[in-house]
Protein backbone atom coordinates (compact mmCIF):
# COMPACT_ATOMS: atom_id res chain seq x y z
CA UNK A 1 0.00 0.00 0.00
CA UNK A 2 1.43 3.48 -1.10
CA UNK A 3 0.58 4.74 2.84
CA UNK A 4 2.08 2.31 5.11
CA UNK A 5 4.41 -0.84 4.21
CA UNK A 6 2.76 -2.81 6.76
CA UNK A 7 -0.63 -2.62 5.26
CA UNK A 8 -3.17 -5.39 4.64
CA UNK A 9 -6.42 -6.08 2.97
CA UNK A 10 -7.05 -8.14 6.30
CA UNK A 11 -6.03 -4.97 8.60
CA UNK A 12 -6.72 -1.88 6.75
CA UNK A 13 -5.49 0.48 10.07
CA UNK A 14 -2.27 -1.27 10.42
CA UNK A 15 0.83 0.45 9.89
CA UNK A 16 -1.61 3.70 9.44
CA UNK A 17 -1.03 5.26 12.45
CA UNK A 18 1.69 8.08 12.16
CA UNK A 19 0.52 9.00 8.69
CA UNK A 20 -3.06 9.36 9.68
CA UNK A 21 -2.32 10.99 12.69
CA UNK A 22 -0.48 13.89 10.75
CA UNK A 23 -2.99 14.19 8.37
CA UNK A 24 -6.12 14.75 10.68
CA UNK A 25 -4.24 17.09 12.62
CA UNK A 26 -3.72 18.86 8.98
CA UNK A 27 -7.04 19.10 8.81
CA UNK A 28 -8.72 18.87 12.44
CA UNK A 29 -5.43 20.34 14.75
CA UNK A 30 -5.14 20.02 18.34
CA UNK A 31 -2.12 17.72 19.14
CA UNK A 32 -0.16 14.30 18.20
CA UNK A 33 -0.07 12.20 21.11
CA UNK A 34 1.78 8.80 21.22
CA UNK A 35 1.36 5.15 23.40
CA UNK A 36 3.88 2.30 23.33
CA UNK A 37 2.24 -1.12 21.94
CA UNK A 38 4.21 -3.83 21.54
CA UNK A 39 7.58 -2.01 21.65
CA UNK A 40 6.47 0.16 19.36
CA UNK A 41 4.84 4.01 18.95
CA UNK A 42 1.51 4.24 18.20
CA UNK A 43 0.28 7.72 17.31
CA UNK A 44 -2.98 9.49 17.21
CA UNK A 45 -4.60 12.62 18.00
CA UNK A 46 -6.64 14.90 20.49
CA UNK A 47 -8.99 17.43 18.97
CA UNK A 48 -9.96 19.84 21.80
CA UNK A 49 -10.63 17.05 25.08
CA UNK A 50 -11.55 14.30 23.22
CA UNK A 51 -8.65 11.84 22.13
CA UNK A 52 -9.03 10.20 18.39
CA UNK A 53 -7.65 6.94 16.82
CA UNK A 54 -8.00 7.22 13.62
CA UNK A 55 -6.16 3.32 13.55
CA UNK A 56 -7.28 2.30 16.98
CA UNK A 57 -9.02 -0.72 14.67
CA UNK A 58 -5.99 -2.54 14.26
CA UNK A 59 -5.63 -3.50 17.37
CA UNK A 60 -7.21 -6.91 18.67
CA UNK A 61 -7.51 -5.32 22.29
CA UNK A 62 -8.42 -2.30 23.53
CA UNK A 63 -5.84 0.54 23.52
CA UNK A 64 -4.49 1.71 27.06
CA UNK A 65 -3.49 5.42 26.14
CA UNK A 66 -0.74 6.66 27.63
CA UNK A 67 -1.52 10.38 26.19
CA UNK A 68 2.73 11.17 25.81
CA UNK A 69 3.11 14.23 23.62
CA UNK A 70 4.15 14.01 20.60
CA UNK A 71 5.43 15.81 17.17
CA UNK A 72 5.36 15.78 13.66
CA UNK A 73 9.57 14.95 12.75
CA UNK A 74 8.15 11.56 15.25
CA UNK A 75 5.56 11.17 13.64
CA UNK A 76 7.41 11.37 10.37
CA UNK A 77 9.69 9.21 11.47
CA UNK A 78 6.99 6.05 11.43
CA UNK A 79 6.33 7.23 7.71
CA UNK A 80 7.88 8.84 4.51
CA UNK A 81 7.36 11.59 2.70
CA UNK A 82 5.43 9.91 -0.10
CA UNK A 83 3.46 8.19 1.74
CA UNK A 84 2.09 11.46 4.21
CA UNK A 85 1.38 13.36 0.46
CA UNK A 86 -0.30 9.93 -1.15
CA UNK A 87 -2.66 10.51 1.91
CA UNK A 88 -3.13 13.71 2.13
CA UNK A 89 -3.79 14.26 -1.48
CA UNK A 90 -6.17 11.44 -0.98
CA UNK A 91 -8.33 12.53 1.65
CA UNK A 92 -8.03 16.17 0.22
CA UNK A 93 -9.58 14.84 -3.08
CA UNK A 94 -12.14 12.81 -1.18
CA UNK A 95 -13.52 15.96 0.85
CA UNK A 96 -13.64 18.16 -2.13
CA UNK A 97 -15.72 15.24 -3.40
CA UNK A 98 -18.01 15.35 -0.18
CA UNK A 99 -18.34 19.21 -0.38
CA UNK A 100 -19.20 19.15 -3.99
CA UNK A 101 -21.54 16.42 -4.12
CA UNK A 102 -23.46 17.76 -0.60
CA UNK A 103 -22.92 21.79 -2.43
CA UNK A 104 -21.29 23.35 0.07
CA UNK A 105 -18.27 24.15 -2.02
Amino acid sequence: MRTASTWTTANPARGQCSVSALVVQDIMGGELLKTKIDGAWHFYNRIGSTRFDATASQFCQPVAYDDFPADRLEAFSDTSTEQYRFLAANVARELARRSRESGLD
